[in-house]
């Protein structure tokens, strides 16, 4: 279920709320449980050749300017404009890479006094966002800080230097390379931004700007890939996957009309399902419905799909449908937290005193999994309230400013909270949580 929301979480509640962003200066953050599955097959070979565990997560920014970029050792963020300019797995990859080889390399934990010595995050603009990854199920999350857009400070803190730049392409390349990727994906990534330098600063990408680029590192590696020899082909699930999340991330950016014009003469799958987006979006939902049961017709186990035509459906205001779809997606899928969201959302949309008491259920359990998404405590502050859980109701509410960073507002809901529930619940603390973290942004409690 594709959201595009203002997003952050925790590595813990009183930090990552101090350090949530103002609305302005706010990442809008794609969530997606295909997009980031699919990422992650693409991801894989290259994280395993550089060592690091398969949990390392692939995120997506809803911007158009070209970047990606790592702020701790757990999460990587792409800009939606570059992963939709760059044609190839093999070039998503390169980038990959790269950025893993940052954190192989340890040039993000040198960084950690730089941040240290902030003394506000408005001086920083930092976003901290959850990479989330609920390890074994366990529900512990994973932080890293993602950057808001076009603060000096925020390019200083985090462009690499240009030995670092060097030094990690020389390790993507090696990545790339026992991953079986052509290393010259890697020269016609860095083609894409030749010449940035020579621009006034205000007009390079950020890519750019966070990654210098030299005449020297554009040798080398063109020479590393220049002397790799024997043939390298692409991997078909690499490509497969590479396909699903681009095109997904294509129909839900940009106009159905154009989505539907680079698909009229193609009924493969994959453009088959961007058909039906396109369809949704504009919206038809009898052609969207016929065309995803077309795509579920060609995979007809896949979670996702199963997913998408629940996310049609719900949108359409067909809840019960909905409901059945989104519970096959979770039949094929256990567990996966975002699309145990949209079941939640389906379930409270039926508003009966069953499907009710269900959607509290799944929608805790999402919670556990992929904690402080400002859309699941919305939802589950709604599920609470509808048990009588007015207490617990108010918490999710205060959690949701937190992370939205309208601490007064915050403070308000977490007052409330700490005098309906037990001091020393878990419930409680977590109001404890958000009173900190509007306390250290200034706000007074009272």
């Amino acid at each position: 279920m594709v959201t595009l929301q203002r997003w952050a979480a925790r590595a813990t509640l009183a930090l990552t709320f101090a350090f949530a962003p103002m609305i302005a200066a706010a990442q809008t953050l794609v969530r997606d449980a295909e997009i980031e599955y699919a990422l992650q097959q693409v991801a894989q070979p290259i994280l395993q050749a550089a060592g690091l565990p398969s949990s390392t997560r692939i995120f997506v920014i809803l911007d158009s300017s070209l970047n990606a970029f790592v702020v701790d050792n757990k999460s990587i963020f792409f800009h939606s404009g570059l992963l939709l300019k760059l044609d190839t797995p093999a070039k998503v990859q390169a980038v990959i890479a790269h950025e893993a080889a940052h954190i192989a390399n340890g040039h993000i934990s040198r960084r950690r006094s730089n941040i240290g010595a902030a003394s506000t995050a408005a001086q920083l603009g930092l976003l901290l966002a959850a990479a989330a990854a609920a390890a074994g199920g366990s529900g512990d999350a994973a932080a890293g800080l993602a950057i808001g857009a076009g603060s000096a400070a925020q390019r200083a803190l985090f462009a690499h230097t240009r030995a670092e730049e060097a030094s990690a392409d020389q390790a993507a390349l090696r990545y790339m390379r026992q991953a079986g990727v052509d290393p010259k994906a890697m020269v016609d990534v860095l083609d894409i931004f030749r010449g940035q330098e020579a621009l006034s600063r205000g007009r390079q990408d950020p890519y750019a700007v966070t990654h210098p680029l030299t005449r020297d590192r554009l040798r080398a590696v063109e020479a590393f890939a220049a002397g790799t020899t024997g043939d390298v082909q692409t991997n078909p699930t690499t490509a497969y996957w590479y396909a699903r999340a681009v095109g997904k991330l294509s129909a839900f950016t940009r106009a159905p009309s154009w989505s539907l014009r680079r698909v009229r003469n193609d009924a493969g799958e994959i453009a088959t399902m961007r058909r039906a987006v396109a369809y949704h979006r504009k919206p038809d939902t009898s052609r969207a419905l016929e065309t995803i049961d077309r795509v579920i017709g060609m995979r007809p186990n896949d979670p996702f799909y199963h997913e998408l035509k629940g996310q049609i459906l719900l949108e359409s205001r067909r809840v019960d449908a909905a409901i059945a779809s989104y519970r096959r997606a979770i039949e094929l899928r256990p567990h996966e937290p975002l699309i145990l969201r949209g079941l939640g959302r389906a379930l409270l949309g039926a508003d009966t005193a069953s499907s009710n008491a269900q959607a509290l259920q799944v929608l805790t359990e999402a919670r556990g999994r992929d904690a402080f998404d400002p859309g699941l405590l919305r939802d589950l502050a709604l599920a609470h309230a509808r048990a009588g859980q007015n207490g617990l109701a108010s918490v999710a509410t205060a959690e949701r400013y937190a992370i939205l960073r309208r601490f007064k507002d915050a403070a308000t809901h977490a007052q409330r909270a700490a005098g309906l529930l037990p001091q020393g619940s878990s419930g409680w603390l977590r109001a404890q949580d958000v009173l900190s973290a509007a306390k250290q942004a200034g706000v007074a409690n009272k």
